[in-house]
């Protein structure tokens, strides 16, 4: 994973609440256990028509979407089934990560153990990026703050834990292997 401290970036607003798992990447897209071009299938049903050809008028077929790595979505994002998918063709795409009011449980695991950073602000904060699609803000994870575009500032809540792994880049796996002195001194005294 690419350690993540600081994330700047213009956002993709989309404004839409209540985005299940089965959105963010249809079931026909599970079937592979590679992470690699996930991000072509994200959002795959609102993004293309019946024919493939993408839609115009959805967000990230617009030319403002190009190179953005923060998206701020709805309410309730990434509710419904467990899938890990999710995350990964978010993060395939080039998103960093996702700002809401609330993100599903499930979801924001599979997120952080996937180098995307859930953030999740108070409704007002979240109302005034979504008035301010393609806006610059700045996320910085070790003060756990997002700046908005006004230049105001909101925390937002991440456990330790989950904070050390992104800023290092390491996932759970990559955490308990760093250990292995530790693990083996351990077990040598026994």
């Amino acid at each position: 994973m690419t350690p993540i401290r600081v994330i700047e970036s213009r956002t993709v607003v989309l404004p839409r609440d209540n985005v299940d798992t089965d959105q963010i990447i249809p079931a026909r897209f599970l079937k592979v256990t590679d992470k690699a071009g996930l991000g072509r299938a994200l959002f795959a049903d609102w993004r293309y028509g019946p024919d493939g050809a993408p839609q115009p008028g959805f967000v990230l077929n617009q030319p403002q979407a190009v190179g953005c790595t923060i998206l701020v979505a709805g309410d309730n994002f990434g509710c419904g089934s467990s899938r890990e998918h999710a995350p990964w063709a978010l993060v395939d795409f080039g998103f960093q990560a996702v700002v809401s009011t609330r993100i599903a449980d499930i979801f924001r695991s599979n997120a952080l153990k996937n180098g995307l950073l859930p953030v999740v602000v108070d409704p007002a904060s979240h109302a005034r990026l979504l008035a301010s699609p393609g806006a610059t803000v700045r996320i910085d994870l070790e003060s756990r703050t997002l700046t908005l575009p006004d230049g105001g500032t909101v925390s937002f809540p991440i456990d330790g834990f989950s904070r050390h792994c992104l800023m290092n880049g390491v996932d759970e796996l990559g955490f308990l292997m760093a250990q292995d002195a530790a693990i083996t001194t351990w077990e040598a005294s026994r």
